[in-house]
């Protein structure tokens, strides 16, 4: 599965020359692209799929969808690099299980 998940945007930076930030998925911290997001600053919400911040979204928007993601017991496995590389794994062999 790969899908997009809101964070917030707790610092930007620059990084030879792309706009990057640290974002914040409900106490998940990660290194993300804002170059796609220029407008984006610290305290903002955006959705990030694949590492890279592909639109702005309100607070209340991104909290309702956080809380739906841990519901469906999803957000932590889209958050794990080690679980996503095994689900596209067993996908790729035919395993439609994942």
């Amino acid at each position: 599965m790969c899908l997009g998940i809101p964070g917030k945007v707790v610092e930007v930076y620059d990084l030879d020359g792309a706009r990057m930030g640290k974002v914040d998925f409900d106490g998940i911290v990660k290194e993300i692209c804002l170059s796609f997001v220029p407008e984006a600053e610290v305290g903002d919400y955006t959705i990030v799929h694949v590492g890279f911040g592909i639109t702005k979204v309100d607070e209340e928007s991104a909290h309702e969808t956080l809380a739906l993601m841990k519901e469906m017991g999803v957000l932590e496995a889209e958050l794990d690099a080690s679980v996503a590389l095994a689900e596209e794994e067993a996908i790729a062999k035919g395993d439609d299980r994942a």
